[in-house]
């Protein structure tokens, strides 16, 4: 298989395991050219990407940038908070706009879940979602799978309180575990998210501090551990709260290796829409 069986990357569900294959076999390519001393490609050199941003995500904006540069696209940056989104201008009008400026890859990240759906739907570009509100962020999915890639296949376990876990995640596959020893004691690999105070209309639990208490990760309790884990973060971490620095810092976390498979993935993921576009 040479290429995916979509036209864009709008989550993970529309991708078939043989896609995902493929992305990270291309991720794999393009982790030895950001590794060598010149290291840009011609891949995408008559591609124009759009980063739409219509919420702030430093490090995934910078990871597309530097992704799409390194393929040597044309780059346009948007971002909503200098736009005329906050003039009215609705999303079809404002991507149209930009569209009219001839682009190829439009890579969105907006609060709405569903938006990148909505507007592959609307619009003649290929789109890349690069996270939409609390649904999903199939791009993090593929970095943190290609980051763990030997143990593919794994079971999953949710871990947190219970006013943060969707109801009926069972139905997935997903143990539930509310204590969270017996978590790290179970697993081979944790990824300790973010909470996301930015997405929280209420109140899930009572307190930072009471969440630290019970879910935060300090090196006292991985060293109590009968087994070495591999701790994983999508970033931005806040430190001391879901880990401490010195389990981010520590040779258990592979945080920063996240980062650079970061730019691999996107890289090819951007590779592989772009060579599906038909050009007249």
């Amino acid at each position: 298989m040479s290429e995916l069986s979509v036209d864009h990357v709008l989550g993970i569900k529309y991708l078939t395991p043989q896609d995902i294959q493929l992305i990270h076999q291309t991720a794999d390519q393009f982790k030895e050219v950001i590794n060598r001393p010149i290291k840009k490609v011609p891949s995408l050199r008559d591609i124009t990407v759009a980063n739409l941003f219509f919420e702030n995500s430093t490090r995934t904006k910078l990871s597309f940038e530097l992704a799409e540069k390194r393929l040597s696209a044309d780059v346009i940056n948007f971002s909503a908070a200098q736009s005329s989104v906050k003039k009215g201008e609705t999303l079809i009008d404002t991507v149209n706009n930009i569209l009219a400026m001839k682009v190829d890859v439009v890579v969105m990240r907006h609060p709405n879940p569903g938006a990148g759906v909505f507007l592959s739907n609307h619009i003649n570009a290929r789109i890349v979602n690069a996270g939409d509100g609390a649904h999903e962020h199939p791009t993090q999915a593929l970095l943190d799978s290609y980051s763990i890639r030997e143990k593919l296949g794994a079971e999953v376990m949710v871990c947190g309180p219970a006013t943060l876990i969707p109801k009926h995640i069972e139905k997935l596959g997903v143990q539930v575990e509310l204590d969270l020893r017996k978590a790290l004691q179970w697993c081979d690999v944790a990824n300790m998210l973010r909470v996301q105070n930015e997405r929280m209309d209420i109140s899930y639990f009572p307190s930072v501090r009471e969440y630290t208490q019970q879910y935060g990760v300090n090196m006292e309790l991985l060293q109590s551990l009968d087994k070495e884990i591999t701790i994983m973060h999508p970033g931005p971490i806040n430190r001391g709260v879901e880990i401490t620095s010195e389990v981010a810092d520590s040779d258990q976390a592979i945080i920063l290796n996240q980062v650079e498979n970061g730019v691999a993935v996107r890289m090819a993921v951007l590779y592989l829409v772009a060579s599906k576009i038909k050009r007249n």
